[in-house]
């Protein structure tokens, strides 16, 4: 199994989902994000987990900021 960073792993997201993009600023809480890429990350963030591509401790403990 891969363990990505917190960091590649929104990189990841933001990557994957450039729809996104405009929203993106490291310092933003995660609750300042709107609800469409809150819910897209967290889809995003199971669909890894289920690929194998990060650990389970990592699917819980992530955020978007």
């Amino acid at each position: 199994m891969n363990k990505y960073t917190f960091k590649q792993i929104r990189d990841m997201f933001f990557e994957w989902h450039p729809q996104f993009a405009h929203e993106r600023k490291y310092s933003k809480p995660q609750n300042d994000y709107s609800t469409d890429c809150r819910c897209a990350f967290v889809d995003f963030v199971d669909s890894i987990h289920r690929d194998g591509m990060i650990t389970d401790k990592q699917r819980f403990w992530i955020t978007l900021g």
